[in-house]
C-alpha cells in the first residue's frame, strides 16, 4: 500500500475517516439499545451541543448480533463523522469502564492500513472507510496486538518513525502545500450512552438497572501526510 494521500487532492469538504480499532473508545455496555430482531440494529437520534456551542443531530445504532455500535454526525463545516466501535474484534481482554474524561485523548497514528485486506481486522472497515482507502490509520501498539493474533503483516504499512515525525512541523504552520507535515484531526463525540445506571431502592437488597449514562469524549489524531494539501483543515497553531 502506498502512503496515504498520494492518489490525489481531497474534495472541498474533506472527509477523513479514522479507525483506531483496538482502542477501547466506547465503554458502552452490551445490550444498550439492542436490536428488536435478528440482524436489525436499533437507532437513536439525539440533538447534541458541540464544544463550540453549535447544535447538531447524532445518529446512534447498536447491533447486538454484530456486537458493534455506530455513531454518525455532521459537523457545522459539512464534515461527516462516522464512528464504529467493533467490540467483537477489539482486544477481548480489555476491561471497559466508562468514566468522565476532562481532557482530550492524544492518539498517534503511526501505521497505515491496507484497505483491500482490512476485513482481517474488522468487517466494518470496508463500509466505514470506503471513501478514504488511502487514509486509514492505526497505532503501533494495535499493530503488535494484531500480529500476535496471527494477522499478516502485509495489512499494515509503517509511516515515518515517531522520532522522524517529531522533526516535521504541524501542517498548520507549513506554507508550501506540497511539503510533508504532521496532520492533526480533532474528533468530539458530543453524546453517547457509555454505561448503565444503577439505582438503589428500599425494597431491593441489591442495585438494579434504571437507565443509561451519557458521556462526552474528545480525541486528537496525529498522523503523517506526504503533502499539506491533504490536511487543509489543520490550521490551528
Amino acid at each position: 500500500m502506498r502512503p496515504p494521500g498520494r492518489r490525489g487532492v481531497p474534495r472541498a469538504s474533506p472527509a477523513l475517516l479514522l479507525l483506531p480499532l483496538l482502542v477501547p473508545l466506547l465503554g458502552a455496555p452490551r445490550g444498550v439499545g439492542a436490536g428488536t430482531g435478528a440482524g436489525a440494529p436499533s437507532e437513536l437520534r439525539v440533538r447534541v451541543r458541540l464544544p463550540d456551542g453549535q447544535v447538531t443531530e447524532e445518529s446512534l445504532q447498536a447491533d447486538s448480533d454484530a456486537d458493534s455500535i455506530s455513531l454518525e454526525l455532521r459537523k457545522p463545516d459539512g464534515t461527516l463523522v462516522s464512528f464504529t466501535a467493533d467490540f467483537k474484534k477489539k482486544n477481548p481482554r480489555a476491561v471497559r469502564q466508562a468514566e468522565e474524561v476532562r481532557g482530550p485523548e492524544q492518539m498517534h497514528m503511526d501505521n497505515a492500513v491496507n484497505f483491500s485486506q482490512g476485513a482481517l481486522l474488522s468487517p466494518h472497515l470496508r463500509n466505514v472507510c470506503a471513501e478514504a482507502v488511502d487514509a486509514i490509520y492505526t497505532r503501533q501498539e494495535d499493530v503488535r496486538f494484531w500480529l500476535e493474533q496471527g494477522v499478516d503483516g502485509s495489512v499494515f504499512e509503517a509511516l515515518p518513525k515517531a522520532s522522524e515525525q517529531v522533526l516535521l512541523p504541524r501542517c498548520g504552520k507549513v506554507g508550501d502545500r506540497g511539503k510533508p507535515c504532521l496532520c492533526r484531526y480533532g474528533l468530539s463525540l458530543a453524546w453517547y450512552p457509555c454505561m448503565l445506571k444503577y439505582c438503589h431502592g428500599r425494597d431491593r437488597p441489591a442495585p438494579y438497572k434504571c437507565g443509561i449514562r451519557s458521556c462526552q469524549k474528545n480525541y486528537n489524531f496525529d498522523f503523517y501526510v506526504p503533502q499539506k494539501q491533504l490536511c487543509l483543515w489543520d490550521e490551528d497553531p
